[in-house]
């Protein structure tokens, strides 16, 4: 390699570390992306009907704005109420299992009652686990106030993007030469309508998992079935952990309510999540975006394990996005036209050979239903260039 292939190599090397170094940066920037781009889509139905663009896009963030207060309205008020009221009530049942223990252990053989536990043992030996959750719990609200400046980053980023999207739009496209920005732009639009379509398949399945869960907790007499229900539908945006967050709180106040009530919680909860998981979201996704259910799962462990638990939130929308972006430039622009233009001359090479040898003549003989003449070849030259600045 000469010093110039050596300089291009390193220069790569380096932008793609520093890329790695800020991907958390850029993971915020591509949330406000599709924050943005479902509200400006949004905002172009509201348009459609007349309206003009600055009422629209209100009307569009007014509704965004009015679904999470409504979720924060509907969810955080029982749980603090039923929380208060299972740190009163957990001691207290504890006090009775381990009574009903003491009475089990009186009325069994002495030699099977050893193998009954102890609730004084279970409680000293849980007490190493307690103690790392309760550290985990002081390492989470110590990051609520990063969190909130990075939720507070991607609202800002997202009006930004809102109010003038078309600015950032060519700013982005100016990017690549100038010979493939109207291409560029194509993908955009599809990666639009992708992501739109990612939006509608989740809000599906956030719809199923909260009205399910709402009917089965109404049919068991669970307090508070519609905050749960709300909450399990809203946690159904973080597949695989979603699920398992939202079952924590109802497991909790079924408890409170009844013991074998916990148990049909579970039930409920393992066969939602294993409908909506297994059929209602594969074939949501599969039809609204195209992904295999394959795909999606694999995308969700790479992006995890590489960028941890935003990347899991996001593994989705950068699937639909890196899908979109590797079929049109990767393999449409590079992989299947690989070849074709050494192919083309080729074969015009053995038409333009000697034509006094008769082999030459049936060469051109062959390959004329392909090709034109020689007084067509400007024309020929003309669809081959129309053919680069399509592509």
């Amino acid at each position: 390699m000469n010093l110039g292939q050596w300089i291009g190599l390193i220069a790569i090397v380096l932008s793609l570390y520093i890329l790695w170094q800020i991907r958390d940066v850029l993971l915020l920037m591509f949330a406000a992306v599709v924050i943005a781009t479902t509200l400006n889509r949004l905002a172009k139905r509201f348009q459609r009907t007349g309206m003009k663009r600055g009422v629209a896009v209100l009307i569009a963030v007014g509704l965004f704005f009015g679904v999470i207060i409504s979720f924060f309205w509907i969810v955080v008020p029982p749980f603090i109420t039923q929380f208060h009221e299972l740190t009163y009530r957990v001691p207290k049942g504890l006090q009775v299992f381990n009574a009903s223990l003491d009475n089990l252990k009186a009325g069994v053989p002495p030699q099977l009652a050893p193998y009954i536990p102890d609730i004084d043992g279970l409680i000293k030996q849980a007490q190493p686990l307690v103690n790392k959750a309760l550290g985990n719990s002081l390492a989470f609200l110590s990051g609520s106030l990063e969190a909130v400046l990075k939720i507070l980053l991607v609202l800002v980023l997202t009006g930004m993007f809102l109010a003038d999207p078309q600015a950032y739009r060519k700013l982005f496209i100016r990017l690549f030469p100038s010979f493939y920005r109207r291409r560029v732009d194509g993908i955009l639009d599809k990666c639009e309508l992708s992501l739109e379509g990612w939006v509608s398949g989740a809000a599906i399945a956030m719809l199923y998992v909260g009205v399910t869960s709402m009917v089965g907790l109404l049919i068991l007499g669970i307090p508070s079935a519609l905050a749960l229900s709300v909450l399990s539908g809203f946690m159904n945006l973080i597949p695989n952990l979603g699920p398992t967050i939202s079952l924590i709180p109802g497991l909790a106040i079924a408890l409170l309510d009844a013991p074998w009530k916990a148990a049909a919680v579970f039930g409920l909860y393992f066969l939602v999540q294993q409908t909506e998981g297994n059929f209602i979201t594969p074939m949501i996704m599969a039809h609204q975006v195209s992904l295999l259910p394959a795909v999606t799962l694999i995308a969700q462990l790479f992006f995890l394990t590489f960028f941890g638990p935003l990347g899991l939130l996001l593994a989705l929308p950068l699937t639909v996005v890196t899908k979109i972006w590797t079929q049109e430039v990767l393999i449409k622009d590079v992989l299947d036209e690989w070849g074709k233009k050494s192919e083309r001359e080729t074969e015009f090479i053995i038409v333009r050979d000697d034509f006094s040898e008769p082999s030459n003549l049936k060469a051109e003989k062959i390959v004329s239903e392909n090709h034109p003449s020689s007084e067509d070849e400007p024309h020929i030259d003309n669809m081959h260039q129309q053919d680069l600045t399509d592509n």
